[in-house]
């Protein structure tokens, strides 16, 4: 158990260290900052721990086992970036479009994720290829899951560099979402 302590708080560590790269390059340098910073508290830290095996999310094992994860639940409800956050089933629209900054938070962290599970293993279709079998399973309005399918793509073609910047972003926001707004 405390070998896990370590590798999951090395793991969440390396993680919130990548997004806080990644939100800088694209001018969020404080939605970075504040990201994940819930993965601390002792609901999610702790079921992450029992859980950890560094080759995917600790949530995936708590729901195989229990059914649910807490760690994921408290998450979700106050983590603006995650669509779940969003999504309300009575709503006039249950899947409304994202403010900016969390979809480009949304981008960041998807990709940090990708880096710390993968290590060695990412490429820049990495991503990719993860949305493209997984992006019909999000609550995510589809503006936003166009928005996010380009990005990928953008990073399979030409790298985060050119795609996570905040000229293109904000370009890709206003040509998915803009218009949209309700």
């Amino acid at each position: 158990m405390i070998k896990k302590f370590f590798l999951h708080l090395h793991l969440v560590n390396k993680h919130r260290w990548i997004v806080f790269k990644l939100c800088v390059k694209a001018g969020i340098p404080f939605r970075g900052l504040l990201h994940d910073l819930s993965k601390y508290s002792p609901t999610e830290f702790w079921e992450s721990v029992k859980f950890y095996n560094g080759s995917h999310s600790p949530i995936l094992e708590a729901r195989e086992v229990n059914g649910y994860s807490k760690a994921w639940l408290h998450h979700k409800g106050r983590n603006k970036h995650h669509s779940e956050y969003w999504y309300d089933s009575r709503a006039k629209v249950p899947s409304p479009i994202m403010p900016y900054k969390y979809v480009v938070e949304m981008i960041c962290d998807k990709l940090a994720a990708g880096i710390a599970y993968n290590g060695k293993n990412w490429t820049n279709s990495t991503q990719k290829e993860y949305w493209k079998r997984n992006k019909d399973t999000e609550l995510l309005n589809e503006n936003v899951k166009n928005l996010l399918t380009e990005a990928f793509e953008q990073v399979s073609i030409q790298g985060i560099d050119k795609t996570v910047t905040s000229k293109n972003l904000k370009s890709l926001y206003k040509k998915y979402c803009i218009d949209e707004r309700i």
